[in-house]
């Protein structure tokens, strides 16, 4: 299951997002905003992250105007890796190498098809493991560290 979100900026791309979840038949649940009327993204963020952390959803995708404002969200909560990506290169790794767990988006930075792709390439790319564990794993300390 995914968890998708976005603010009033990303409620378009998220809608076509959702179309082509439906497409390929991968079950999502929408944590809003249902609508263009203004939104506060950082609740979108919450309820997403939250998701993610009490294992209703395996995966999120966030979009608002630049996909910023929610990662810096979604990073606040233990065990979210919520990495802003803008083409297939950067969705390739953020799961290769950091094995994100939420996909953000910029509505403003790409377009209808080149979101589709980035998501598709993200959905499609394996974590790696190996020395990228070794490197998540001093992450998971530093939260630990300082997310009390």
């Amino acid at each position: 299951m995914i968890a998708i979100g976005s603010d009033h900026g990303g409620y378009k791309l998220k809608e076509e997002i959702k179309k082509y979840l439906e497409e390929k038949d991968i079950k999502y649940k929408d944590y809003g905003t249902m609508n263009e009327e203004r939104a506060d993204y950082p609740n979108i963020a919450k309820a997403v992250a939250k998701s993610i952390q009490n294992k209703e959803c395996e995966n999120g995708i966030l979009i608002c105007r630049s996909g910023l404002g929610m990662a810096i969200c979604a990073n606040k909560f233990k065990g979210i890796r919520c990495t802003p990506c803008h083409n297939e290169e950067t969705a390739k790794y953020s799961k290769l190498h950091n094995n994100s767990n939420i996909l953000a988006i910029g509505a403003d930075d790409v377009s209808q098809n080149e979101a589709i792709c980035i998501l598709r390439m993200w959905l499609a790319t394996e974590f790696e493991g190996g020395r990228h564990q070794e490197r998540l794993d001093i992450i998971k300390d530093i939260e630990n560290e300082n997310m009390k």
